[in-house]
């Protein structure tokens, strides 16, 4: 039995001090590390970070802000790739800004197209310093097409503070937190490759939105890394993010999902105003212990208190609950009836998540026919209890399935995804919220 094996496994790691026993992971790389070399970009900047780059080059402070509105609304509203392009700047401010810095984004390294439109994008940031080896970080983000929507699940780290045991990316080193300019391009870089500025139209094939919204409408924060491990930068992102003279996205279409940081909740909530998803995965202490180590600084009881005091939770604002679906670890009926009973008198959202199979992985989906009598248990109890068509799982985009250094589908990757049910995620799961 799968449960039988897991127990087998938990005593093995804890005999053999593993790794995965760790709750969090030092950064590789220190902030004072990190040094810019060449030109920089502007793309991606707070309205402060523009203007400071203005004043930087000598713009006097009178024209400071008239200038800032201007270059922020040519890179944010009409997607400006160069200076040359905008027809409102003069060509002595041009040529300085030329000279001095660039629009570039993040270099697509890779693209890959799902057959159900899902596309994954391997992105190389500018280098940072030797530390990078003169190549640059390396993070990937995905979109998720829809009907009615576009969705665009961004990373916040290079690799993840956190070592979830069911999570890929959890396996991998943590290099640094991305800037909140990196995670603002992330967006920029999905509009230019989906022809979603003005203007424009998708390359030949893209699956977009048919009911004339953005393409990308909603971003949710379930990429790589802990977004609340690096909650200063992400509260900068959402910032640029929802600027209604700028990106103009929604908050409430802007969802940051987290292992369980309790302390950067009232800071996320009150400062971004974004709405809140929790990885949560188990109901009893000692399985989250084992699946989410974080809880271990932060148990359930705790954790969900924080949730019941989140800024500006109500049935209009519901938090998002996540919970894979691992086979024989953490599905049966008594563990649906127990969710239920924890989330009382939480306005929620349960998003149950089909486990998406990665190389090396030791856990298994739970049986299709278990997943819905766990979805109808809580949908009975009054939750909304969606378990979403499987998306992306052909090109590893799904939940849990990122990495920095990307898998290029071996075979042994192939044939995991041809056995396992796979699913979109839950990115697509928090999409379908607004």
């Amino acid at each position: 039995m799968a449960s039988a094996s897991f127990d087998t496994a938990r005593r093995e790691r804890r005999a053999d001090s593993s790794p995965l026993d760790a709750i969090e992971k030092a950064p590789e790389v220190r902030p004072e590390a990190i040094v810019a070399t060449g030109r920089t970009s502007l793309t991606g900047l707070t309205r402060g970070a523009l203007r400071e780059r203005l004043a930087a080059i000598g713009v006097p402070e009178r024209e400071q802000r008239m200038r800032t509105g201007q270059l922020w609304h040519w890179i944010n509203v009409r997607g400006a790739a160069s200076f040359e392009a905008m027809t409102n700047v003069g060509k002595g401010l041009k040529a300085q800004l030329a000279e001095a810095y660039t629009l570039d984004r993040p270099e697509v390294v890779s693209e890959q197209v799902s057959r159900d439109g899902t596309r994954k994008w391997l992105l190389r940031m500018p280098s940072t310093g030797r530390h990078d080896h003169n190549r640059g970080a390396e993070i990937e983000c995905v979109y998720i097409p829809a009907n009615d929507r576009g969705t665009l699940c961004v990373s916040s780290q290079v690799g993840c503070t956190l070592t979830c045991s069911f999570c890929h990316t959890g396996t991998q080193r943590l290099v640094r937190n991305l800037s909140a300019q990196e995670i603002t391009a992330q967006l920029v870089v999905a509009r230019d490759r989906l022809g979603d500025w003005p203007g424009q139209t998708p390359p030949k094939g893209t699956f977009v939105p048919v009911d004339g919204s953005r393409f990308v409408s909603n971003i949710v924060f379930m990429g790589m890394g802990e977004p609340l491990y690096n909650v200063e930068n992400v509260v900068d992102a959402i910032g640029v993010m929802s600027d209604h003279e700028g990106l103009g996205l929604s908050r409430r279409r802007i969802t940051v999902s987290t292992s369980g940081v309790v302390p950067q909740f009232e800071r996320l909530g009150i400062d971004a105003n974004a709405m809140l998803a929790i990885s949560l995965h188990a109901v009893r202490d000692d399985l989250r212990d084992e699946l989410v180590p974080l809880n271990r600084k932060y148990p359930i009881r705790t954790l969900l208190d924080a949730c019941r005091s989140y800024p500006g939770v109500s049935n209009a604002r519901r938090i998002t609950f996540e919970y894979v679906m691992l086979k024989g670890v953490n599905d049966s009926d008594a563990e649906a009836r127990e969710l239920v009973r924890l989330l009382k008198g939480i306005p929620a959202k349960i998003n149950l998540i089909p486990f998406n199979p990665w190389p090396g992985s030791r856990y298994e989906c739970s049986d299709w026919e278990r997943i819905e009598r766990f979805s109808e248990i809580v949908f009975n109890a009054g939750y909304a209890s969606p378990v979403r068509t499987p998306r992306g799982r052909d090109i590893l985009a799904a939940c849990g399935q990122l990495k920095s250094e990307t898998e290029r589908l071996r075979a042994r990757a192939r044939l995991m995804l041809e056995d396992g049910i796979g699913a979109e995620g839950v990115y697509g799961a928090a999409a379908m919220d607004d």
